[in-house]
């Protein structure tokens, strides 16, 4: 069965409230629900302490990462927009990681560079272009996650890497609804609370409510969140407010559980 929607959570108080709502997904993402005791790659070759961000990774005995890492049969997706900063693919590809990296800035199709790391002008999307349609003919290098593990003949993804600029939530709830998550191991993924997202509508507290219920569903689907980063140096708001004590940015990791 195909599903359209999500299934949206309870409001968390009995009449739909911001400040309610608000409060349980702040403290959803701020909270870590499993404790991961290896969460960077100093103790990988190639790495330094140089990436600009904390793209934090469980490499813990227990989860299979740090075990394909070593067998050298990791795949790592890292989804960009024009970001220059691929320390951390870098360094993936350096400890031996099939690393792909997808970004509609990229000035060729394709480019290889190494033994480990390959680039493709690609946007990853939450749907296909559909060819019948003029305007989407402009879009003809974006495509759906799904849609690209089948054309890469790719069954199963170590990380998935994004920082997309608040197209993540669309992007989440597509990979949610296809099952397309139940093939990555790890979900590194930067969001942003600073506006709804791409094509998320409706009221504040109803957008809130939406985000919480995408990321109660990736739990639903054996995710934990294991590090949470709450990005100081963004500005500091909450749908165009100055509001909550929050950032307008947070970079979040969660390890499928079910992936040993």
């Amino acid at each position: 069965t195909v599903r359209w929607h999500i299934e949206l959570q309870p409001w968390a108080s009995p009449t739909p409230s911001l400040n309610y709502e608000a409060s349980r997904f702040l403290k959803y993402i701020s909270t870590s629900q499993i404790s991961c005791e290896h969460t960077n790659l100093n103790s990988l070759k190639g790495y330094s302490e140089t990436a600009k961000k904390p793209w934090s990774i469980c490499l813990d005995e227990r989860f299979s990462l740090i075990h394909r890492i070593r067998s050298k049969q990791c795949r790592l997706y890292s989804l960009g927009l024009g970001n220059d900063d691929n320390q951390f693919e870098l360094s993936m590809a350096n400890s031996g990681c099939e690393v792909h990296r997808f970004d509609p800035s990229i000035k060729s199709a394709h480019i290889q560079e190494g033994r480990h790391l390959w680039y493709h002008r690609l946007s990853i999307d939450w749907r296909d272009p559909n060819p019948a349609i003029a305007a989407h003919k402009l879009h003809s290098n974006t495509k759906k996650l799904g849609t690209v593990l089948n054309e890469f003949g790719h069954q199963k993804i170590d990380v998935l890497k994004a920082d997309v600029e608040s197209a993540e939530w669309k992007i989440l709830e597509n990979l949610i609804l296809e099952d397309v998550v139940e093939q990555i191991g790890q979900l590194v993924f930067e969001v942003h609370i600073h506006w709804p997202g791409f094509e998320v509508s409706g009221n504040d507290s109803t957008v809130v409510r939406y985000w919480y219920s995408l990321l109660r569903e990736l739990e639903l689907k054996d995710f934990r969140l294991f590090h949470t980063y709450k990005d100081l140096s963004k500005p500091q708001m909450f749908l165009k407010k100055e509001a909550f004590n929050a950032s307008s940015c947070y970079t979040l990791s969660w390890v499928n559980t079910r992936w040993k």
